[in-house]
């Protein structure tokens, strides 16, 4: 067969990409946005239910948590199945999930519609539309997943009015009716998600592995054969040939081969730290400005002001990330990003009036863009794009912890001490300590691989290892050249089990 059987075409970095980049831009923005977005009801639903701060703001929580730590799964369908049908199927949950909302007469009633079904819904639109910006662009790639990203700020920037205004039209029941009826867009925006040649490389990739495993089993059958002339069962060795199998497929649907990955496993712990106050200063910010007095619909605005300044950061990082400059050190810059979303929430105690939470929010707006826009390309550039899915996944899976504890470790603070500050002095101090250690072991990181570098250069610079290398080749050649390459160890087993048994 010719070398090109079986492969995968590449990414065409336009085209219909483009069209894969608005769907993902209308996915991901509600993958993003609305967990946020669903805060402006928060206060009246604590008054409706008469709950705490930090239990209405479990509510946010479980739905990011969901969202995220149903990676896994959303990364074993995507692989499975593709991205479109999990993004249809995902649409129809977050419908599902915010109709049943709306008749919930309980607050443990919204964590499970809300929370878990919305949440999952969530979770099975942002997998696959991360991952299909990787399938169709490698060039471009920084500017596309900039311009998917940028769907987060545009869908705020919808929302947050939007919500108050159904809030005040149709009260919070009528108003997750219709945002369910909204979530659905999602399953359009799943039909875009066109397959790349999948098909025929598919079919052509099964024709020649059937084909050896043919010639594999009937090998493999003539030598157990010889080496058990008496009839006597091989229970035992099929038993672990079974749990061998058991083990490829699960790592055929997710690589745990990346915790041995160095870059892989600082890029996880600097995550999981950050996202312990990523979220809390956006799901408080409207809380926070009705409780210093602030009118409803100038405190939406405050979040609407944000989404605008965050719908131009991630495009223009997008760019910025893509240049000759940024793009080879892209982690210091993600680095530097997230310890600039840290201090701005550490500055933020000082707005004490609406001018300064209106600063607060075009800064916040801008760290918070610029973070979004590299979070998933920084972690395209260490694993590469093959391992991307198992990636996302194990990191999604690892990030649901904090993101499930932030809110309401930030809601207790406000319980226990009346005061907002305290909750974002701790969101802030803990993204600076990200963003620094981040800084470092990236550091570290990039020279340990420029040292690696430099060893496997003089390694084959060196004449004795080139030369013992050549004649390892040339003896291998020489033995294969009668047989089949991918036989020959087999042919070599039966060989070697023929001896055995004449020889007893």
């Amino acid at each position: 067969p010719s070398a090109n059987v079986g492969r995968a075409p590449g990414p065409p970095d336009g085209g219909w990409g483009w069209a894969g980049v608005f769907g993902a831009f209308v996915s991901i923005g509600f993958a993003y946005a609305f967990p946020k977005g669903v805060a402006i009801f928060f206060k009246e639903i604590q008054g409706f239910f008469g709950t705490s701060y930090s239990e209405i703001a479990w509510v946010s929580s479980i739905m990011l948590a969901t969202t995220y730590g149903a990676g896994p799964i959303s990364s074993i369908l995507v692989n499975r199945y593709g991205s479109r049908p999990v993004v249809i199927f995902g649409g129809l949950l977050c419908g599902i999930g915010m109709v049943s909302a709306a008749f919930c007469t309980s607050i443990l009633q919204l964590y499970i519609c809300v929370g878990f079904i919305t949440g999952f819904g969530l979770a099975l639109n942002l997998q696959p539309s991360v991952i299909i910006i990787g399938k169709y662009f490698l060039k471009r790639r920084p500017i596309a997943n900039g311009l998917a990203m940028a769907g987060s700020p545009v869908m705020l920037c919808t929302l947050a009015p939007l919500n108050q205004f159904l809030f005040d039209n149709f009260g919070w029941r009528g108003s997750f009716l219709i945002l369910g009826a909204i979530l659905l867009n999602c399953c359009v925006a799943g039909a875009l998600f066109r397959p790349i040649g999948a098909a025929t490389a598919l079919v052509k990739t099964q024709a020649t592995e059937e084909g050896k495993d043919a010639l594999k089993e009937e090998v493999t059958k003539d030598a157990m054969e010889m080496s058990n002339p008496t009839g006597v069962p091989m229970e035992t060795k099929m038993e672990e040939e079974g749990g061998k199998d058991c083990c490829e497929k699960i790592n055929k649907y997710l690589d745990f081969s990346l915790f041995k990955h160095r870059g892989f496993l600082i890029y996880l712990i600097g995550n999981v730290l950050m996202f312990l106050g990523f979220f809390a200063p956006i799901v408080f910010l409207a809380p926070y400005a009705k409780h210093i007095g602030i009118d409803e619909y100038s405190a939406a605005f405050l979040l609407s002001i944000l989404a605008i300044v965050d719908m131009i950061a991630r495009p223009t990082t997008g760019i910025i990330a893509n240049s000759k400059w940024v793009r080879p050190r892209i982690q210091y810059f993600f680095s530097f990003a997230i310890a600039f979303n840290g201090a701005c929430h550490l500055l933020c105690p000082l707005a004490s009036g609406y001018t300064g939470l209106v600063i607060y929010s075009v800064f916040f707006g801008l760290a918070f863009g610029m973070v979004c826009a590299m979070l998933f390309e920084t972690l395209m550039d260490l694993v590469g794009a093959a391992r991307f899915t198992s990636a996302v996944g194990l990191v999604t899976i690892a990030e649901c912890c904090t993101i499930l504890l932030g809110p309401p470790i930030g809601g207790t603070l406000i319980d226990t001490f009346g005061d907002y500050k305290y909750m974002f002095i701790k969101c802030g101090a803990v993204m600076v300590l990200a963003g620094t250690f981040l800084f470092i072991m990236n550091y570290y990181n990039y020279r340990m691989l420029a040292k690696e570098e430099k060893e496997r250069k003089a390694k084959e610079e060196d004449p004795k290892s080139v030369r013992t290398e050549n004649e390892g080749r040339n003896n291998w050649n020489k033995e294969t050249a009668q047989d089949g390459p991918e036989l020959e160890p087999l042919r070599e087993e039966q060989e070697g089990l023929k001896k055995e048994v004449n020889g007893t």
